[in-house]
């Protein structure tokens, strides 16, 4: 009866320590064993009696903490329950409490998964207990496993996504996210003349650094001068300092890196000098080998493989000072530094500066080298190579002519093919390959570049003042565009959007430099804009962005145009004259054509510069060797100096062209527009 009245005012057992609410199981189990026991030992949970089993006629109620009122045949029931729980516990002596709940608990898995009832195969007591029990363990330990897999193998597989994409992506090294900007005072410069410069990777941070022929004095016991020390130095691109220096036997004239040997891991530079050419290791400096060679007057051409080695070749023009007519070309084995058979010379009568020699690829793939006096000449590569050392080249590429080419030829006696003969005054001043940043570091002897500019189209300024579009296919001239004299060299760049590169060209006189762009398709003027002369003669750079348009790097004063809205103020001749000339350097982009962003300014005489990339950043760096002027009539200062654009871009001053350019571009942009497209740009090697 009092079992009955507990179950129907629903009285709670004792409350279990590791379920977190009231379990019956555990009051039953406790070491009381009082009376109270015997009122919750039918108390249902999940729907289960006691023992755990599911009777057939029970109508307790699955999951709640409720009960209902029972008749006296569940009182029967239960007490037959009672005695059999405490014959249980008595031949269960040793068992302790947590071991005894645990057998309830297996009993009660057993149980609910089964439905059998209380005698069947999961009922408590016998073999059978033990067995099944053992089955569901194991289900479940499976069951868990599952579930975890489930979990566990997306986390790691996101896992692995991350870690994969993280060593994917490049990391930035510390030193380079800083951008630095540079510069190093070496030697001294008694002129103006461009010292030799070059850019390659040496030690590695994939950023170029920098190999520039030096010249510094002694000084005797008495503080003089003494004699001169003629010097390579390489300098890290990240930090300026020296990596290594080499002193060499007179001026060097030229640095070109990039060649690479079968058998040489790392890459090497070529010195070159008046009388020698020296290869060295371009990470170390030390000396490879060395070839004495009088009045070498050129820099290398990187030729294909002569001989068998597997090693490319070299070609230089030697052009003695007594003897203006005997200009000859001379094959040195790029390996061992050995002459391949003797100079082939060649009896030019022009006059005037010398034209290459640069190698070209025909269309057929015919090789020739083309050179020239105030002309341009080319002679096949096989012609060559048999007179100088009597013998056919071992390949059959080398020995291909091209008919094209040779029908060229005035007669059929001759091996050297006229492709441009001067008239009176109209010498050929440069030719160059119309491609893509070749000022910016031409001095590359890497194959691919190398190949490049060997399928291109030529540029071709002869008299000063007229420029020509060369066609490679068939030698004839596409454009022709005359200006003013031109004193420096065209720079090549894309600044409108069909995909031909245009060039940009700058002449000065009576103080006014003219600025001009010129259309690479017909010869049309795209941009010009008159500066200030300032009063030096220094290439353009072009450099190419993500976006596929080229920036214009050039240096000037002021520009006219935007100097005509500025009230003029009355300065003195003397105190003008007193004043030093200031330049700047500006940057142009297309998309913007009546803006110039100025970069920086100095009264320093910039006399050469080179553009090196970082493909990670998306950053180019803007190397210049400048002359500084010195107090006490003592040697110019020579000073290298590196910008980072991006970061000199962030820095830079809007200049305003006005409505002088001839673009049909917006004249006069907002300000902040601006600012906020050239913060925007990156830049990429073409």
């Amino acid at each position: 009866m009092a079992a009955a009245l507990s179950r129907a005012l629903k009285l709670p057992g004792k409350k279990g320590s590791e379920l977190g609410e009231y379990d019956p199981l555990t009051q039953a189990d406790s070491e009381d064993e009082s009376e109270e026991d015997d009122l919750v030992l039918n108390y249902p949970r999940n729907g289960l009696g006691r023992d755990g089993c599911l009777g057939t006629s029970s109508s307790k109620l699955r999951g709640g903490r409720s009960g209902r009122l029972v008749g006296a045949e569940d009182e029967a029931q239960e007490d037959e329950e009672d005695e059999e729980e405490d014959e249980w516990r008595e031949r269960l002596p040793s068992k302790s409490r947590q071991g005894r709940d645990d057998m309830k608990g297996v009993q009660y898995w057993s149980h609910r998964d089964s439905g059998g009832e209380r005698g069947g195969p999961g009922a408590l007591g016998g073999a059978g207990l033990g067995v099944h029990s053992t089955d569901e363990e194991k289900r479940m330990r499976v069951k868990n496993a599952v579930r975890s897999a489930f979990f566990l193998v997306p986390l790691v597989c996101a896992t692995l996504v991350v870690l994969l994409c993280a060593f994917l992506i490049p990391c930035q090294k510390g030193e380079l996210e800083k951008r630095p900007l540079w510069e190093r005072a070496l030697g001294d410069a008694e002129d103006v003349t461009p010292p030799a410069l070059a850019l390659w990777d040496v030690d590695g941070d994939s950023v170029e650094d920098v190999f520039l022929g030096d010249t510094e004095w002694t000084n005797d016991t008495h503080g003089k001068k003494g004699n001169k020390i003629y010097s390579v130095v390489a300098l890290s691109a990240v930090s300026g300092q020296v990596l290594w220096r080499k002193v060499m036997q007179e001026t060097v004239m030229y640095i070109q890196c990039g060649l690479q040997y079968s058998t040489q891991p790392s890459p090497v530079c070529l010195l070159i000098g008046k009388s020698f050419i020296t290869t060295v290791s371009a990470p170390t400096g030390k000396k490879l080998w060395s070839l004495s060679l009088k009045n070498i007057e050129s820099q290398a051409v990187l030729l294909p493989d002569l001989q068998g080695d597997s090693d490319p070749d070299l070609l230089v023009a030697t052009l003695p000072a007594d003897e203006a007519l005997d200009l000859a070309l001379t094959l040195i084995s790029g390996r061992t530094g050995a002459l391949l058979g003797h100079p082939v010379p060649f009896n030019l009568t022009g006059q005037g500066k010398l034209i290459g020699p640069l190698l070209h690829e025909t269309q057929r793939g015919a090789y020739y080298i083309m050179f020239g006096l105030g002309n341009v000449k080319a002679i096949s590569l096989q012609d060559i190579y048999f007179r100088a050392s009597g013998k056919m080249p071992l390949t059959q590429t080398l020995r291909r002519k091209d008919p094209g080419w040779e029908g060229l030829k005035k007669d059929n006696f001759s091996s050297v093919i006229q492709i441009y003969s001067p008239h009176d005054h109209d010498r050929a001043e440069f030719l160059l390959p119309l491609m893509d940043s070749y000022g910016n570091n031409h001095n590359s002897l890497d194959s691919a570049s190398n190949l490049n500019s060997s399928r291109s189209d030529w540029v071709l300024l002869y008299g000063n003042s007229t420029l020509s579009l060369l066609r490679q296919r068939d030698l004839r001239k596409e454009w022709t565009f005359k200006t003013s004299p031109i004193h420096s060299q065209p720079a090549a760049g894309y600044f409108n959007n069909d995909g031909i590169l245009d060039l940009f060209i700058q002449h000065s006189s009576n103080g006014i430099m003219k600025a001009f762009i010129i259309d690479g398709a017909n010869g049309n003027l795209l941009w010009t804009n008159d500066f200030v002369c300032p009063g030096l003669v220094l290439e353009t750079s072009a450099i190419s962005t993500s976006a596929g348009q080229s920036t214009f790097l050039f240096w000037a004063s002021e520009p006219i145009k935007a100097q005509r809205n500025v009230t003029k103020t009355t300065v003195s001749p003397v105190v003008a004259a007193a004043q030093p000339l200031i330049r700047k350097l500006f940057l142009l982009h297309p998309a913007y054509p009546t803006v110039l962003l100025e970069l920086s300014s100095t009264t320093d005489t910039a006399v050469t510069s080179a553009v090196s990339y970082q493909e990670h950043q998306k950053d180019a760096t803007y190397i210049t060797v400048s002359s500084r002027p010195t107090p006490n009539s003592q040697p110019s200062a020579r000073i290298v100096k590196s910008m980072s654009l991006r970061a000199a871009i962030t820095k830079g001053q809007i200049v305003r062209l006005g409505e002088g350019s001839k673009t049909g571009g917006p004249l006069k942009p907002g300000a902040f527009e601006v600012s906020k497209f050239f913060r925007r740009l990156t830049f990429r090697h073409q």
